[in-house]
């Protein structure tokens, strides 16, 4: 690590690699008269370190992306205003909070359901000093608007010129913005005081110990009660640190967990079908993320997963063979009845009972994606990470697209200390994540 990545990395908590790290340092050198990058570190400032970082912080959001977290927040909050009777307004953070797209959109999504101003309060923090300034100046360009329907700008922005509109003065002023770090942010003072917090995108920036510490800080903000919204590769990450996953479709929404030590990471919650049904879509141009593809393409090898490909699932015969049973022509169950059986079970703690479900699942569809996420499940549950990695590579290689299963292998390239196999996996589930939810390279060009 170079000394500039590591003053970063202790000033920010960033992890961030050499050639970006480097390239920035160079303007800086040349903006300050610097010819060696050991005196530049020496001689930094903090006006200087905020220039720099300004630099590495590129900070991209649009309103209402990945909308299902905002409907999600919504059917939240209205419970908690109707909870309160107005006694005290609901407290919403979103950190790190760009250019305040995130924060004005749950705005928009609360003034369109009717909720009182009084009744919720929104905090907004990013490191990025200019982000804060463009946050509360309200003005965005075309590339803040990628809906499909766009209603909301004619709501509640005035329109400019050249392409530029202006967010209505009463919703700006709803917002409390600040510059700050969440790991410098004061806990003490303020244990459990949101009920909702916005975290998205924020931990693919750091290594292990510094995602151990903001987790730990956003839960000491987050009411027991409360909700958080992550990017969709995080999840894993905060299930490993005391957060169980809900179930409702694409919003990648968690709740603290207070059974963390009887499922120490908590993957049981992903096994269970969704028990939310999506709401009516919020006046915004949303739509749900389109089903899977399930193409049965041989993977190529990946970093951080074992370098043996899996070998191609073995006939009905073989695997019935395998798991102690006869198949049957006419079996009087279902693979989709088996894999909802083994779901329950496992929700149950009933391991042995959900894989026999699995392999009489398999006995019947060998090419059953979703039998091997689970079996995989079990495996890890059951402290065989090997074996868990290999039932994920088999779910793998019969939907390469399986975006548990990648997230679920880059935390155990996490826990062997394997920071770039993991990068690959969660840059990979990004991908994946984002072609599913129909976003196009064109919309995000624009």
């Amino acid at each position: 690590m170079t000394p500039a990545q590591s003053m970063l990395r202790h000033a920010t908590g960033l992890n961030l690699g050499k050639s970006l790290v480097d390239r920035a340092v160079g303007k800086r050198m040349e903006s300050t008269g610097h010819v060696d990058q050991q005196a530049y570190v020496d001689a930094i400032t903090p006006v200087e370190l905020a220039e720099l970082v300004e630099l590495l912080v590129v900070p991209e959001s649009w309103f209402y992306r990945d909308a299902q977290a905002f409907q999600a927040a919504l059917e939240y909050i209205r419970e908690c205003v109707r909870n309160n009777s107005g006694s005290r307004p609901v407290r919403i953070l979103s950190i790190p909070c760009a250019g305040g797209e995130e924060p004005y959109t749950m705005a928009m999504v609360l003034a369109d359901a009717g909720l009182p101003p009084t009744s919720y309060l929104i905090e907004a923090w990013d490191i990025s000093s200019a982000c804060i300034a463009r946050a509360r100046d309200g003005v965005y360009g075309r590339n803040a608007f990628r809906a499909s329907e766009l209603g909301f700008r004619d709501r509640f922005f005035s329109e400019l010129g050249d392409d530029e509109y202006r967010i209505d003065d009463a919703l700006r002023h709803q917002i409390r913005f600040k510059q700050g770090n969440l790991l410098e942010f004061d806990t003490a003072t303020r244990q459990g005081q949101f009920d909702v917090i916005f975290c998205r995108n924020l931990l693919i920036y750091f290594d292990k110990p510094t995602t151990k510490t903001a987790i730990a800080r956003l839960s000491a903000l987050l009411a027991d009660d409360g909700l958080l919204f992550a990017g969709y590769a995080e999840v894993p990450s905060f299930c490993q640190h005391g957060f169980t996953p809900l179930q409702y479709p694409q919003a990648f929404g968690l709740r603290k967990d207070p059974d963390a030590e009887a499922w120490p990471t908590r993957r049981r919650a992903m096994l269970a079908p969704a028990a939310f049904t999506a709401l009516p879509a919020i006046d915004t141009g949303m739509r749900p993320a389109p089903a899977a593809r399930r193409p049965r393409a041989q993977l190529p090898a990946t970093p951080g997963v074992p370098a043996a490909a899996p070998a191609p699932p073995p006939r009905p015969a073989a695997r019935a063979k395998a798991a102690g049973t006869t198949p049957s022509p006419a079996s009087t169950v279902a693979p989709a009845q088996l894999l909802e059986q083994a779901r329950r079970l496992a929700d149950l703690g009933q391991a042995r009972e959900a894989e026999h479900a699995c392999r009489q699942c398999l006995v019947q569809t060998p090419d059953s994606a979703e039998a091997y996420f689970i079996l995989g499940l079990l495996s890890e549950h059951a402290g065989k990470p090997d074996q868990a990695a290999e039932e994920w590579r088999r779910c793998l290689y019969l939907q390469p697209d399986h975006y548990e299963a990648l997230c679920h292998l880059a935390l155990l390239a996490e826990q062997r200390n394997d920071a770039s196999g993991a990068a690959a996996l969660k840059a990979r589930a990004a991908r994946i994540y984002q072609r599913q939810s129909g976003k196009t390279p064109e919309d995000r060009k624009a």
